[in-house]
């Protein structure tokens, strides 16, 4: 009788852990495929065949203790037999529920899964996810302020060029200037060497004019009454007078050596003229 009794204890303790297991794949959506694999079916046939081949051993040797008290315990031993065979099978039958529970079970958990991950990849198509929206969080970040340090960078760069062209400008303005300058005080130049020697050469017309109609005067005076007056006017005094007038006047500078025509001298007087003129209105 005692063996019956811890066969039963037995049997209630691995209904108990076998109820506790289906309650917790019942109850276990929230575990991966993982856990719930590595519940082993043909191990627990195992462990439970064992337990029932061990109750039948502490069985039989309950009976042998109990058939040296007489009849009555072999005929226990025999009862005994068909129950754990009764239990046995009734073992295997709540084992083949628990396998079709557990098929189930992960079945349904595959569809849930599959259908949380085609959720989530809607929530990234649509922008929607966390761990989408995150990292794009921080892409725009960056891109933020790369887009602000290169409009910093290009509005230097722009500034630089800016300046470059300013100084590039002045220098040409400045260097035009001085060019400019350069060609006035020229021309400048130029005009008051041609004046000075239009002077010269005035100057030396004018004193051989003078010279000629001082003699033409003196001859006039005494060439037809020289005699009268005491002056004769000897072929000396006339090759005399012609060598002084041959001789050139003596001035400072550059003068001009032959003689002009009147209408050269008229045409140089009249671009010299037109020469200052224009000098003078690019002075203004």
């Amino acid at each position: 009788m005692m063996s019956n009794k811890l066969i039963a204890n037995q049997i209630n303790s691995e209904l108990k852990q076998l109820n506790a297991k289906r309650n917790l794949m019942i109850g276990g959506n929230e575990l991966s495929d993982t856990h719930m694999s590595s519940i082993d079916t043909d191990h627990l046939k195992d462990h439970m065949d064992d337990q029932i081949d061990s109750d039948k051993d502490d069985t039989n040797d309950d009976s042998e203790t109990d058939s040296q008290s007489g009849s009555d315990g072999e005929e226990s031993s025999d009862i005994d037999e068909e129950e754990c065979d009764r239990r046995k099978d009734e073992y295997m039958v709540e084992i083949t529920d628990l396998e079709k529970q557990f098929l189930a079970l992960k079945d349904q958990l595959y569809v849930e899964r599959l259908s949380q991950v085609e959720h989530k990849l809607e929530e990234v198509r649509a922008g929607r996810a966390a761990e989408y929206l995150q990292p794009l969080e921080e892409l725009q970040e960056n891109m933020r302020v790369r887009t602000e340090v290169a409009g910093i960078v290009s509005q230097l760069k722009l500034t630089n060029i800016k300046c470059q062209f300013e100084a590039e400008k002045l220098a040409n303005q400045q260097n035009f200037e001085s060019e400019k300058q350069l060609l006035k005080d020229s021309i400048r130049q130029d005009v008051e060497e041609k004046l000075r020697r239009l002077e010269e050469d005035r100057n030396s017309i004018d004193s051989d004019i003078w010279s000629e109609s001082a003699f033409s005067k003196k001859k006039k005076r005494y060439g037809s009454s020289g005699a009268g007056y005491g002056y004769d006017m000897t072929i000396r005094d006339s090759i005399s007078f012609q060598d002084r007038r041959r001789k050139p006047v003596t001035v400072s500078g550059p003068y001009i050596v032959y003689m002009l025509k009147d209408s050269d001298i008229m045409e140089d007087w009249n671009v010299i003229r037109r020469a200052l003129k224009s000098v003078s209105s690019s002075y203004l």
